[in-house]
């Protein structure tokens, strides 16, 4: 969070001037960069509505915790409210979101969805926001996850109108989710009068922030139950928006003949997995026909494990990009394509029998199948020559079709305990982003670690297994991979740094001297064993990752250098441009390096490099961190 104090600190706060300077530099410390004008306006004219409301209620003494980050999660909650309840005397919380609109109206048919002027694309109507918040703390805060009956949400439009946003009562309202206007400032106070006592709140906020936060809901874990039987996952803002989107547009061409396109675009752990996964859920339950596709042998193979252990006809709602070049025209109601950067430009290879070879590149097959194709994608997560899935191309194939094409961005972020700071120090240490490495700021959300020694990552690893945590080893493709073991053997070390050796992990679709395949690696306890590559690891996550750089990218003077002679990956061809080789070993590492959702540890063979990383870490040596 980035303030925390009763109602009446928060109101003198504000009154002397203090309050902005705070908030300011406490988000440039905690997120690595100042916030935007539009943030700050919304401080200055929202956050004293509501300490105005809570002091002209009697409730100066009630904690107000503004910007409350949500756990292992970039989101944050305008303010959490926290007291004593008046008839219990037992804490109770009131989550608020706060907006300055002065109108806005539904999207469509959907109030969960509304348009306002200042935003071209619709966005989520605050009731839904707020009551997502409240699920979210809900399932992730132990402070709460045993009384959920201690929440309460508000969305408080503190200068709107009746006439402005009256559209916005046609959604669902309960519990977590409640509108006020400022026309109704009266009833907003009566509410926080039945929720909060005039007691001081400050050992309910005390039991809030040290509430144990939960695991993450493991993507995989939750699958079957997700697809088969009801929602696990909890959406937030974009992602909500995402998902209705989808919704929306599978009614609208249920009720005439109607095709579109909607793209989801975002970084790495922003969700788009699991809405992928929400929305297959309940478009199974609805009885609509939809399928799952991506470019991925190892996700594939694992939704087809997890999610279809007893079922078979879930077990086939998953596919493969390529398996739609003789698929008709809009057989499908809706086709899922989760990973989409991983698009090729033709699904066919040398083995494609010629009564297939369409020629239609495999956006447009993909496009064809479905009246309502879902692309799922993250434009910096292409690491093999030939992946082409990107927002401009998918929206030239829709023009090219006369197709409507709608755009979805995701910003949040679930991965690397929600750090966007962690993120963005990844981003600009790989050079994939102008300006250059940066230091590293430790923070609460995301650890960050570096070894000086192979073994010393993995006993690290392995401390954290002990304790009940998933954690995986990956590494560059630096090392020949050894592909075809004899039966009765065991993988052989094929990555061997000094005296330290391991095997990469399975290839292919069989365990082997009980290692698990290739596609269960990053979700079977057994794969922490063998070093996993990118592609093995990307679309998964840990709690704890521990990261390889081996020499095909190493530190040298002020710069990186890629020495694609170091490389053991076999789809870089002599072909290959040195850029294209180039950028595609950087956000290799990318990926890599952000699989973990509690911590990385990073250990470099380069001796030069492990003293960078070092020195941009600031520690001396990895014990000193740990």
């Amino acid at each position: 969070m980035l303030f925390r104090d009763s109602a009446e600190a928060v109101a003198a706060e504000r009154l002397s001037g203090a309050l902005l300077l705070r908030l300011t530099e406490q988000f440039v410390h905690v997120h690595g960069h100042k916030p935007g004008p539009s943030e700050v306006r919304s401080w200055e004219r929202s956050i004293p509505a509501l300490a105005s409301a809570l002091n002209d209620a009697g409730l100066a003494q009630v904690e107000v915790l503004l910007e409350y980050g949500l756990p292992l999660n970039s989101k944050r909650a305008d303010a959490v409210l926290a007291g004593v309840h008046p008839e219990t005397g037992l804490p109770s919380y009131v989550v608020v979101e706060l907006k300055q609109w002065s109108s806005a109206e539904p999207d469509g048919d959907d109030p969960s969805l509304c348009r306002i002027d200042s935003y071209a694309r619709a966005v989520l109507n605050p009731v839904d926001q707020v009551r997502g918040y409240c699920e979210y703390l809900i399932s992730f805060n132990g402070a709460l996850s045993e009384h959920p009956e201690r929440v309460s949400g508000a969305a408080y439009l503190h200068n709107a109108t009746e006439f402005g946003v009256s559209g916005l009562f046609e959604a669902e309202q309960d519990q977590y989710g409640q509108l006020f206007i400022g026309a109704q400032r009266g009833e907003f106070i009566s509410f926080l009068r039945t929720k909060l006592g005039p007691a001081s709140g400050a050992s309910a906020a005390d039991e809030l922030v040290n509430g144990k936060i939960g695991p993450s809901k493991q993507l995989m874990a939750v699958a079957a139950q997700e697809v088969r039987e009801r929602e696990q996952f909890v959406l937030l803002d974009e992602q909500q928006i995402a998902y209705r989107t989808v919704l929306n547009a599978v009614r609208r061409a249920k009720e005439s003949d109607h095709k579109e396109v909607v793209i989801v675009s975002g970084g790495p752990g922003t969700g788009k997995s699991v809405i992928a996964l929400s929305l297959l859920g309940e478009l199974y339950r609805q009885g609509t026909t939809a399928l799952h596709a991506t470019g991925s042998n190892s996700f594939t193979t694992t939704m087809r494990k997890v999610a279809g252990a007893r079922k078979r006809e879930v077990k086939d709602l998953f596919k493969y990009f390529n398996s739609f070049m003789t698929a008709e025209h809009n057989s499908l109601d809706v086709l899922i394509c989760d990973e989409a950067h991983r698009i090729r430009e033709t699904s066919a290879n040398r083995y494609t029998p010629a009564s297939n070879r369409t020629g239609k590149a495999q956006i447009e097959e993909l496009i064809d199948a479905a009246r309502v194709p879902v692309f799922l994608l993250d434009e910096h997560q292409v690491v093999r020559p030939g992946e082409m899935g990107t927002v401009a191309e998918i929206k030239a194939a829709a023009a090219k079709k006369g197709l409507h094409c709608r755009v979805v961005p995701l910003d949040s972020q679930f991965r690397c305990g929600g750090s966007d700071a962690y993120l963005r120090w990844v981003v600009r240490l790989l050079e994939l982003e102008p300006g250059g490495p940066v230091a590293w700021e430790p923070a609460d959300t995301m650890q960050l670690m570096v070894a000086d020694s192979p073994q010393e990552l993995e006993a690290f690893l392995d401390v954290r297994r002990s304790q009940g945590y998933s954690a995986r080893m990956s590494a560059g493709y630096c090392w020949k991979w050894t592909k075809k073991v004899p039966p009765g053997q065991v993988l052989p070390a094929d990555v061997v740094i000094g005296e330290w050796e391991r095997p990469w992990n399975v290839f292919g679709d069989r365990s082997v001297g009980g290692a698990p395949p290739a596609a269960l690696w990053a979700t079977d306890p057994a794969g922490f064993e063998q070093v996993g590559c990118v592609y093995t690891a990307q679309g998964f996550e840990y709690d704890w990752s521990g990261v390889i750089i081996g020499p095909d990218l190493v530190w040298r003077g002020n710069r990186w250098v890629t020495d694609r002679s170091a490389s053991k990956d076999p789809v870089f061809k002599k072909s290959t441009p040195d850029a294209d080789v180039d950028r595609l070993i950087r956000n290799t590492y990318k990926v890599l390096l952000t699989r973990g959702m509690i911590g990385t540890m990073v250990y470099s063979t380069d001796a030069e490099t492990r003293q960078r990383l070092r020195a941009l870490t600031g520690t001396a040596s990895s014990v000193a961190a740990m």
